[in-house]
């Protein structure tokens, strides 16, 4: 039975970097909330949040965005007319409420989407700060995301996120072999992130960009992540208790065209009925298992040699 479990495991292991060819097509869902991320980074909005409206535009809160950028935002009336100012080092933008152009650096642009005060906040099409700022931005369709500035993820490796001792994370490490590198090594250490964090770079290996969770007409409930990388597993870790292992169901991957992909991990799985390598053949209890029963999520990657990655449970 052991050797099963190996050979179970094993496959369920196999990973690949994802290319460009289009393995499946994207399936429909209900529309994320828009986020905006400078450097890689999401930035928080208080109150008003980013939108997409009728015609396809992006809108963001142009105050948050452009101070985030180091630029200043002013506000004045003249008479019934509000008027919206946006000063950099390098750039002015003259805006007024209502109009769908804008004076950028003395130039007037029509961006074909009107400039409008929303929950007391006024919103700019995308284009503007790109153009008014000075910015590369890119709008990322399958993660609703705006893109502004670099793309150098954060990586785990980085000192922003601490170490913590496996020892004192043992209430999750009944399962010995979830805990072990490519090299059949145990890892001495564990870092945790939250989904706040996302995205982020494992390490040198995959980017994990997002992760969901969703329902498939077939498999059921599961979790998709959206990743740089295909068939990287996951294990749900419940305290005091055997992790749950799951593979990606490679009939369910949707490649992304974009150098991406969604990675299903089906939330009930029969290899529960596997704890360290014993095979428990009337085990029932697999059928049971809920997803908030999991404190954490770990994210296994090849490239991870010195710890492991785990991500507190975002559906708990």
């Amino acid at each position: 039975m052991k050797k099963l479990l190996l050979t179970v495991l094993a496959s369920i292991l196999t990973v690949s970097v994802i290319g460009s060819e289009n393995e499946a097509v994207a399936a429909a869902s209900t529309p994320k909330q828009v986020e905006v991320l400078l450097n890689t980074v999401k930035i928080k909005f208080p109150d008003a949040k980013p939108f997409q409206d009728g015609q396809g535009s992006v809108m963001v809160p142009i105050r948050f965005v452009s101070e985030a950028l180091g630029a200043k935002v002013t506000y004045s009336k003249e008479g019934k007319v509000s008027k919206v100012g946006m000063v950099s080092k390098d750039h002015k933008v003259d805006m007024t409420i209502g109009q769908t152009s804008a004076l950028v650096d003395g130039q007037n642009k029509d961006y074909g989407t009107q400039i409008i005060l929303k929950q007391n906040r006024t919103f700019v099409p995308l284009r503007l700060v790109s153009e008014g700022l000075g910015q590369k931005v890119e709008w990322d369709k399958i993660g609703r995301w705006v893109w502004i500035g670099n793309k150098d993820f954060r990586s785990t490796d980085d000192k922003a996120f601490e170490l913590t001792k496996l020892s004192d994370f043992k209430a999750y490490t009944q399962s010995e072999e979830f805990f072990k590198n490519m090299k059949l090594k145990k890892y001495k250490n564990i870092k945790i992130i939250k989904e706040s964090d996302l995205p982020i770079k494992l390490g040198d290996g995959q980017i994990v960009y997002d992760i969901n969770k969703t329902k498939d007409s077939i498999l059921g409930d599961g979790v998709q992540i959206r990743s740089s990388q295909r068939g990287n597993s996951i294990t749900f870790l419940v305290k005091n208790s055997y992790g749950r292992g799951r593979g990606v169901v490679d009939a369910a991957f949707i490649n992304n065209d974009d150098k991406t992909g969604m990675n299903f991990y089906p939330l009930l799985s029969r290899l529960d009925k596997f704890r360290n390598g014993e095979y428990l053949d009337n085990y029932e209890g697999w059928k049971n298992f809920k997803m908030k029963q999991a404190d954490y999520i770990l994210l296994e990657d090849g490239d991870l040699e010195d710890y492991a990655v785990a991500i507190i449970n975002p559906f708990k």
